[in-house]
């Protein structure tokens, strides 16, 4: 599949480059630093044991998210949220909720115990996919916060769920061609974008779609889940890799 000439020279069925790296923020309880082509997302997770008040007494955790995208993350300088009257703006806000609904989907949150997961990403380099970038990342960063507790004694059972890694990866339709993986530029004029969040190598979490500039079949949301859905041996080998690199 590659009918349309892509500035990396991928075929439409390619993923940029991965990698991650873990350790980075020594402070944290977990971090990840992935690179997935040029975009760059500092993943890292502060371990606390105080529960949102409405999970009080009631014996499970919580894990929620922070995104944001560091100000010379593009090509102009974007406010920093808190500064010269910038806010976390909705965009913000509606990844670090689809971060924080797709890493419970992989945690028992009743062997978690009543403690609270804070994972903070944020975007160094944005060339798209910053999202799953955001989550694929994340969830590594998770898994060694998890592993620290256990060799602690803290926690008795791993929380993960068995289903396996949680990732994610973005598709589209570009010039009506299907591709997977889009970087910023075939973003732009996609005209439709779709974010699939996965657990394991089958099972998915969320689908994200959106017609940009005309609607889609459902034709064509198979295939793009197909793309996806091809990607995750190479995105779970990727985390696979950093977390054995991590163990001592």
């Amino acid at each position: 599949m590659n009918s349309i000439k892509r500035k990396d020279g991928r075929a439409d069925d390619s993923l940029r480059p991965i990698s991650l790296e873990t350790g980075v923020q020594p402070y944290a309880e977990g971090s990840a630093l992935i690179r997935w082509g040029r975009t760059q997302v500092l993943c890292a997770v502060s371990v606390s044991p105080e529960v949102p008040g409405w999970l009080k007494g009631r014996e499970k955790g919580w894990i929620t998210a922070q995104y944001a995208m560091l100000p010379r993350a593009t090509f102009t300088r974007n406010p920093r949220a808190g500064y010269d009257d910038a806010r976390v703006k909705g965009r913000a806000q509606e990844i670090q909720r689809l971060i924080g609904r797709s890493l419970r989907a992989g945690v028992d949150l009743a062997l978690l115990g009543e403690r609270l997961l804070t994972v903070d990403c944020d975007v160094l380099v944005a060339d798209g996919g910053t999202r799953c970038a955001s989550i694929t990342g994340a969830w590594v960063a998770v898994r060694l916060a998890l592993s620290g507790l256990l060799k602690q004694g803290v926690l008795k059972r791993d929380p993960a769920v068995d289903s396996g890694a949680i990732w994610a990866v973005s598709a589209g339709l570009v010039d009506g061609n299907p591709m997977l993986d889009l970087a910023a530029d075939e973003d732009q004029r996609a005209e439709a974008d779709f974010n699939l969040v996965f657990s394991g190598p089958r099972t998915l979490i969320e689908i994200q779609g959106t017609g940009e500039r005309r609607g889609y079949s459902w034709s064509e949301v198979e295939t793009l889940h197909r793309l996806c859905q091809g990607a995750g041996p190479a995105v779970q080998t990727a985390q696979e890799q950093a977390l054995k690199a991590a163990r001592p």
